[in-house]
């Protein structure tokens, strides 16, 4: 039996993998290194954050992106864009160096098995377990707005849904959204040929200013501005001490949409607006598609377009992890009535032995979770949960379990 398997080998997982390595854990880390990034965000990306917050975590504090741009990239500076292919790359050379292996696997269900979990994956194998670190990333959470969820592949899709953008050049293109997944993601397909326009229910575009220096203490090139920001950036453990009503608040709405600095100009004269409108139903026509569009005033139109891109983000949701055990999902205390996991200081849910890392994790340690900034904050923590439990366990004959009734089970830490 292993003492943990991670699931899933993005940042999170990565990050994880590496304090539990180091740590001397028996371990298992499954998942195809960095996938999100490589299989789901298109060619041309870069990223909104800057090296001294998209590092991973390892518990030396080595292999940061720092060192892997001072020997690929010595050019880049402070304040420069991050390219996909360079976080991508960065991510499996971290692995390579700071976690043993990563299995290329799919794992199709996390269940309870005695005093710890069974773990499948599509291969077949069956992987017994004291711990389980779900690291699963934001692809399963892709928010696809209702009224498209009856139009077929080539006719609607989400933004993650696409790694080629060239395949749309010459077609006439409506995105959905107002974040900087929407405004990039338009402004890529003009780039490639395409003919885009933006349809928002906000009334108007926000824009990021540039990253201060880092010598006038401002926010390490990453989304937490303002008072408020600056907690949940810099003291993910403060926000758990919130209401869980704020923490929920936090989890679902902050940072609110806005553009990075650096995309305004390549955006604006490339891609028409079409601000305070929401989609009402949607219907294939000829060889596209018929949007009906809602103004806030109350006005209605309709919008004829080939094809349509929800750039709308990801809603992280317990319902929707399918791998996990339906009883388990189904008795894991959540925050505040959300579908969010309740967590202790060590990322442990309710569920002893289970472990969240990434997105799942906002409405306990704040937005900071959603981005690779977290995975720092995460993985040393998470390991010391890990440790605890694995202490508890070996010392004790039994293992208290979620109670039937649907009454909280008790925390490991």
């Amino acid at each position: 039996m292993y003492d943990l398997v991670v699931v899933g080998a993005g940042p999170y997982g990565l990050s994880v993998a590496a304090h539990a390595a180091a740590a001397g854990l028996r371990l298992r880390v499954l998942g195809r290194p960095m996938a999100t990034w490589r299989d789901h965000m298109p060619d041309g990306m870069l990223l909104t954050s800057g090296s001294r917050s998209s590092r991973l975590s390892a518990p030396d504090g080595g292999h940061t992106l720092a060192d892997y741009r001072a020997a690929h990239d010595p050019a880049a500076g402070h304040g420069t864009p991050l390219p996909l292919a360079t976080f991508t790359a960065y991510g499996r050379w971290f692995g390579e160096r700071a976690v043993p292996q990563v299995e290329e696997v799919t794992v199709t269900a996390v269940r309870p098995d005695g005093d710890g979990f069974r773990v499948e994956t599509d291969t077949g194998e069956r992987i017994t377990t004291r711990t389980v670190a779900l690291a699963v990333g934001a692809m399963p959470f892709a928010n696809r707005p209702w009224p498209l969820l009856e139009l077929p592949p080539h006719l609607a899709s989400h933004s993650s849904d696409h790694r080629e953008l060239r395949r749309f050049s010459g077609k006439h293109l409506t995105v959905l959204g107002s974040g900087q997944s929407a405004l990039e993601t338009a402004a890529l397909l003009a780039e490639q040929g395409a003919r885009p326009r933006l349809v928002a229910r906000a009334d108007r575009l926000r824009w990021a200013s540039p990253p201060q220096p880092p010598e006038r203490g401002g926010p390490p090139f990453g989304p937490g501005t303002g008072r408020l920001g600056r907690l949940w950036w810099r003291a993910p453990w403060a926000v758990r001490h919130l209401p869980p009503a704020t923490r929920v608040r936090l989890a679902e709405t902050a940072p609110g949409p806005a553009g990075a600095w650096w995309l305004r100009e390549r955006f604006e004269q490339a891609v028409p607006v079409l601000l305070n409108h929401r989609i009402r139903a949607a219907a294939p026509r000829g060889d596209g598609v018929r949007l009906h569009l809602t103004h806030t005033d109350g006005r209605t139109d309709t919008l004829d377009t080939e094809h349509v891109v929800a750039a709308t983000g990801y809603r992280p949701d317990l319902g929707r992890l399918r791998l996990l055990a339906p009883q388990v999902r189904s008795a894991l205390r959540t925050v505040g009535g959300s579908r969010l996991p309740e967590l202790s200081a060590g990322f442990e849910s309710s569920w002893p032995g289970l472990f969240f890392a990434g997105p799942l994790t906002a409405a306990s340690f704040g937005p900071a979770m959603r981005f690779v900034h977290g995975a720092d904050f995460t993985a040393p923590r998470l390991l010391r949960g890990v440790q605890r439990r694995l202490g508890d366990r070996r010392g004790a004959t039994t293992i208290p379990r979620p109670a039937r009734d649907g009454a909280p089970a008790p925390h490991g830490t």
